[in-house]
């Protein structure tokens, strides 16, 4: 860690490093990874080099910005696999992971944008690993289907994304609607169980 960064921030530094990242998040989120660093300096109402002194590559950019929902990510994950029951486990995370997903749209950049950078991909495919290692659990327990594999939970997380409601509390409520639904489809004995209320959501036009 350089000097800078670690040197306490005057109070405008800080403005700027909070603006540069909530600008990073939305830039992302829209435009993918290849937004460039201009555009967004122009968001974050900063020149492009405060932009590169406080965050010298669109990597390091990237990371920090979405540092926070990597984490959770991360945390989902451990909470799952330190559950006795492994289906309890696989459950816990896939609806808790559909429901940050729908809090916060940031995870659609996260999941669909990630660099190639050492620190993020690092972490991500810790996490990763650690997913596979609860659907392994899950199956060998007999409660998952033996045809699931990593990229259904990848699918079913894309889908989530496409919900549009008229609120973030109704595309919350969907949310879990949707993941009951998906448990229901990846178990190897469904058990008809009691789904979440559903939730009235805006008719594509023809």
């Amino acid at each position: 860690m350089s000097t800078e960064v670690s040197r306490p921030l005057r109070s405008d530094a800080t403005d700027n490093r909070q603006r540069i990242l909530a600008a990073a998040r939305v830039a992302f989120g829209s435009r993918g990874f290849d937004v460039p660093m201009r555009e967004i300096a122009r968001r974050a109402a900063v020149g492009l080099a405060t932009v590169y002194r406080r965050f010298p590559t669109k990597e390091a950019l990237f990371a920090e910005a979405f540092a926070e929902q990597l984490a959770l990510c991360s945390a989902i994950v451990e909470e799952g696999l330190a559950e006795p029951d492994p289906w309890r486990g696989f459950s816990l995370v896939l609806e808790r992971l559909m429901e940050a997903h729908a809090r916060d749209r940031g995870f659609r950049a996260l999941l669909a944008q990630l660099p190639h950078t050492a620190d993020v991909a690092t972490d991500r495919d810790r996490t990763l690993r650690m997913l596979l290692d609860l659907l392994h659990r899950a199956k060998e327990s007999g409660q998952l289907r033996e045809d699931i594999v990593l990229e259904d939970v990848i699918l079913a997380m894309m889908a989530n994304e496409g919900i549009q409601a008229r609120s973030p509390e109704l595309r919350v409520a969907a949310s879990r609607r949707f993941a009951a639904l998906m448990l229901q489809s990846f178990r190897a004995r469904p058990e008809p169980t009691p789904l979440p209320p559903a939730v009235r959501l805006p008719l594509p036009l023809p």
